[in-house]
């Protein structure tokens, strides 16, 4: 990498390979003599659930963040603060993920998935604030053959995501997993660059 942003980039990237290998973490080795194997990894099945979710959100903000970059060729004082911004929701993402996990089948499982994802529209707010500070035509932090269209197309398709992540945290209160299902087109909606995904539709 040799523009301005190369810094931001590796670190960056670090910060996502450790964020999206922590949530193995969760996933714990059933203790021996305390019953039948089978059984206790079926009975983690909440936990398979939350990693795997999680391990997709966080590869899919990872493409999203690269996308941005491909875009985003100079910086100022202000870039990288919104990009540590952002990376602190990153790397707050494995403890939901084990919030969920804990709870899903529990008294407190509405708590959890609120908990879940309020991470992800705080998440998309930040994704928001670093794509729109850079691309606004006043701070002219693109790269100067940007293709304008495209631009266009990512500030179109991340404004819906602060209101999308909203009705799923209002829609833990009236069904966790249809709030969960939400959350996962939504990782699907993100995860096509924005021509294919305005396609799609």
């Amino acid at each position: 990498m040799t523009t301005e942003t190369a810094r931001i980039e590796a670190f960056s990237d670090g910060v996502f390979a450790i964020a999206i290998t922590l949530l193995i973490l969760e996933v714990k080795v059933p203790a021996a003599g305390s019953g039948r194997l089978s059984r206790q990894l079926v009975a983690q099945w909440p936990s398979y659930f939350s990693f795997a979710i999680s391990f997709a959100f966080i590869g899919i903000m990872w493409i999203n963040h690269h996308r941005l970059f491909t875009h985003i060729r100079r910086s100022d004082h202000l870039l990288p603060a919104l990009n540590l911004l952002l990376l602190m929701g990153v790397t707050f993402v494995p403890f939901p993920t084990a919030v969920l996990a804990t709870h899903l089948r529990g008294p407190d499982k509405n708590t959890a998935a609120a908990l879940f994802n309020g991470t992800y529209l705080a998440i998309a707010i930040f994704f928001n604030l670093l794509w729109r500070y850079a691309a606004s035509r006043r701070r002219r932090l693109l790269s100067p053959d940007a293709d304008m269209a495209s631009v266009r197309r990512i500030t179109r398709q991340y404004s819906v995501g602060p209101l999308m992540y909203l009705i799923c945290l209002a829609l833990v209160w009236v069904n966790v997993l249809a709030s969960l299902a939400l959350n996962l087109l939504l990782a699907c909606f993100f995860a096509f660059p924005p021509r294919r995904a305005r396609e799609a539709g």
